[in-house]
């Protein structure tokens, strides 16, 4: 069987959202997408590129629905500005497609090369992109189409390199035609019955939850939504709050961010429900398909971007809290509740300490009115499997993965919440892009207890490094950093500690305290 190449899937999805009308004015660098055209597709040829969008504004405004331009590199971008303007203020939905130079040449500025492609049509576009790839062109046309569909309409653009029309599809394009969007400032009867009758159609149903369930304070819902649906909950990747709690038996931890981990967790489920967070947002690159075959991705999200980039699962943008409250009301109750995943084993180093030794203590002294900010790239995965969460918004990771939240963001929250306990648990490579962050939790007094997971490396990039076979890489490790001293000088109190035994003491010991305490726990990496 011939592999469908990158054009092949794009005219399916242009097909799929019903887009067989094509407004152009060609140019060399359109011929290879346009030649032999679909029979069920139209060409409607303009003499000008301001014509050409004028008419598809038209077309756009009548029939409510995305029109697809077509545009000739930079020259037939810059014709079609004018014209543009009138859609970007009316609030049209164009997909604007320019033709690229091959994209090995497009450095060289050889003739019809659009420079800084994406970079030339703003501000009339509300996005504007050149994928990095031939991967990703046919994942680019979606969110193109899904993007200038999305609240506040309006024309978006992208610039594809001709010779990536012929390059075979990865497998997974074929997920992208049949992807769908919908927009609900509230879930109506119909919407919601639909939903419901989804998740009750499913054999076996998985959530997996992000930090807006949190944000909207939406436990209690995703509890009870859980429940009746006899489903196991996993935290979605990189989560920078807890949307669920911990310790109940329907938790199964947090999914990795590669693509194999991730899917190898989620199989056997015929129906992944994501709410709240990205579908997905990977980190680590591994090689094969992103779902279980057979398996469906029902999408909730607050963020119309994040429905739109999506390369998979069928989208409704609409406030989740409601969302899982009205879920969690209407699903039938299966009657089956899970029992709990048996705690991993915490790996021990005799005459030393781990990071999971220090999560464990964390975790017997968990109690109400603790609040939790981690910075622990190493630890980051294991953090919500070993330490319970059991309120709202009592967890916190930064949302990118930039290095420098730990330590401040801390303080911030300390600030917030005078009367509760802040647990900043921050590595130490992370430790020094906030340090400075010390010197005002002592001055304002706050109550935050500064624990570094000291392993003297950036123990996260050294993972990678062995993955990437790049161990050799300089500027892996930061040794002789004494954070006692650092913290003494910024007026925090500070120890030492390098064994399960005198962290505990350390920690209990800050968590009587009165003002910020700094504890640098050696481990072993």
């Amino acid at each position: 069987m011939t592999r469908a190449t990158v054009r092949d899937t794009t005219y399916e999805i242009l097909r799929a959202h019903g887009m067989t009308t094509v407004f152009g004015n060609p140019g060399s660098n359109e011929l290879p997408f346009l030649a032999g055209m679909p029979d069920d597709f139209r060409y409607v040829l303009g003499l000008h590129e301001g014509a050409v969008v004028g008419m598809a504004d038209g077309y756009a405004q009548a029939t409510g629905r995305p029109a697809f331009v077509s545009l000739h590199a930079a020259s037939g971008t810059g014709n079609a500005m004018g014209a543009l303007t009138n859609a970007h203020y009316a609030h049209s939905p164009l997909v604007l497609l320019a033709g690229q130079q091959v994209r090995s040449t497009v450095g060289q500025e050889v003739m019809l090369s659009s420079v800084d492609a994406a970079l030339l049509p703003r501000p009339l576009v509300k996005h504007s992109h050149e994928p990095l790839s031939p991967d990703d062109v046919s994942r680019s046309v979606a969110h193109a189409i899904h993007e200038a569909g999305s609240s506040p309409r309006g024309p978006v653009y992208l610039s594809v390199p001709y010779d990536d029309w012929s390059q075979p599809a990865p497998a997974d394009d074929a997920l992208l035609a049949s992807r769908s969007v919908r927009h609900a400032a509230a879930l109506d009867g119909g919407q919601l019955a639909a939903l419901v009758a989804d998740l009750d159609a499913a054999r076996a149903p998985v959530l997996v939850l992000g930090p807006d369930v949190d944000a909207e304070r939406a436990q209690p819902h995703a509890v009870a939504l859980a429940e009746r649906l006899g489903a196991p909950v996993w935290v979605a990747p990189s989560p920078s709050r807890c949307p669920f709690p911990t310790t109940h038996p329907h938790f199964r931890g947090q999914l990795q961010t590669g693509k194999n981990a991730l899917r190898g967790a989620l199989e056997g489920h015929d129906l992944i429900v994501v709410i709240g967070a990205p579908a997905f947002r990977y980190h680590r690159y591994e090689e094969g398909s992103y779902l279980p075959e057979g398996t469906r991705v029902l999408h909730l999200t607050q963020d119309p971007s994040e429905a739109a980039r999506a390369p998979f699962g069928s989208a409704t943008v609409t406030p989740v809290g409601a969302a899982l409250a009205g879920l969690a009301e209407g699903v039938a109750d299966r009657g089956e509740r899970l029992t709990p995943r048996p705690a991993p084993a915490v790996r021990r180093a005799p005459g030393g300490m781990t990071g999971e030794e220090i999560l464990e203590i964390l975790d017997e002294r968990s109690a109400p009115g603790i609040t939790y900010v981690n910075e622990t790239t190493t630890l980051d995965t294991m953090f919500l499997e070993r330490v319970a969460m059991t309120e709202p918004d009592s967890y916190h990771f930064p949302a990118s993965g930039g290095l420098g939240f730990g330590l401040p963001a801390a303080v911030g929250v300390s600030l917030a919440r005078p009367d509760d306990t802040v647990v900043a648990v921050v590595g130490d490579g992370s430790a020094n892009y906030g340090i400075t962050a010390l010197w005002t939790a002592a001055q304002q007094r706050t109550r935050t207890v500064f624990v570094i997971a000291n392993n003297g490396t950036y123990g996260a990039l050294r993972g990678f490094a062995a993955v990437l076979d790049a161990l050799d890489a300089p500027g892996l490790d930061v040794p002789g950093i004494d954070f006692v001293a650092l913290a003494t000088g910024y007026g925090v109190p500070a120890s030492r500690v390098t064994t399960p035994d005198a962290f505990r003491a350390a920690y209990d010991a800050a968590l009587a305290a009165d003002g910020p305490v700094l504890i640098d726990a050696r481990i072993v990496f």
